[in-house]
């Protein structure tokens, strides 16, 4: 569970990136994480892996305060970070000397997911693609089985059936004991595998509601014109029409546009109603 109140943050000669940021997420859900260039996101995570320190307010993950860092905190969360590096050893040797770190760590599942990513254990971390080396460390976080999973850009670096095949991997591999946090400016890749979404802009949560939620008080359609339609909640134009949200109805339930929805978040937009949005 992670439960931030009141936390403010800022780096050194900088103006306060987070000013009273107050945000509580319960165990069991699948997490994006979304927002614009420098809103914030990647010190968030790291915040929340006791990383950065907090000048002020409180910060707990299950329990414990992060930056402390104590061994049974570390041994229960995990983040694959944007930029990352290895030792120059096999696959099979970094999980002999990492994995023991990790005390529910499950080999039989770390086995079948490098098997399900094409990757062979006997092979140099260091000789591998940019895009192998992701793959590989995807697996060994979903394989620790932490209760905190923090993924920072995941299919970065990833080819189209990669990304895919990540998605199929990350629903089966994770239980309803674990939070998974992903941030990612692809919200593509993540769409049909989060639910529930987080917008984080200015330095303050502006945005959290469930999937669920989301498709039952909105509706998400492109069309080819607009008139003869009651004006929209929010609309771009898009080739051969309009993107649009509208107000849900008791008739329909469609896929949600989750890059509309963002852009209409950012745009300040009222999406109502929004029960759980942070004001």
């Amino acid at each position: 569970m992670i439960n931030i109140q009141h936390l403010t943050f800022q780096y050194k000669k900088q103006d306060a990136l987070f000013t009273d940021l107050s945000f509580e997420q319960q165990n069991g859900s699948i997490v994006g994480l979304l927002g614009k260039n420098g809103a914030g996101k990647s010190t968030l995570l790291k915040l929340i892996s006791g990383l950065l320190k907090p000048q002020t307010g409180e910060l707990t993950i299950n329990g414990f305060k992060p930056f402390d860092r104590l061994p049974d905190f570390l041994a229960d969360i995990y983040m694959v970070s944007e930029e990352f590096s290895f030792p120059s050893i096999t696959i099979g040797l970094y999980i002999k000397a990492t994995a023991p770190l990790y005390p529910k760590f499950d080999y039989e599942k770390m086995n079948r997911i490098l098997q399900e990513f094409e990757l062979d254990a006997r092979k140099n971390l260091n000789g591998l693609s940019h895009g192998q080396r992701k793959k590989f460390l995807i697996a060994f976080a979903l394989s620790t089985n932490c209760s905190l999973l923090v993924l920072d850009e995941p299919t970065n670096g990833l080819d189209i059936p990669s990304k895919s095949l990540f998605r199929k991997i990350l629903v089966s591999s994770v239980s309803e004991e674990q939070l998974v946090l992903i941030s990612t400016h692809q919200v593509k890749d993540i769409e049909t595998i989060i639910d529930t979404i987080i917008v984080l802009d200015e330095g303050k949560i502006v945005y959290n509601e469930s999937v669920f939620e989301i498709s039952q008080q909105l509706q998400f359609k492109t069309v080819a014109t607009l008139s003869g339609l009651e004006k929209p909640i929010y609309q771009e134009k898009c080739l051969g029409g309009h993107r649009i949200i509208t107000e849900s109805n008791l008739f329909e339930e469609t896929e949600i546009d989750i890059e509309l929805l963002f852009n209409a978040i950012i745009n300040k937009v009222n999406l109502k109603p929004q029960s759980h949005a942070v004001k």
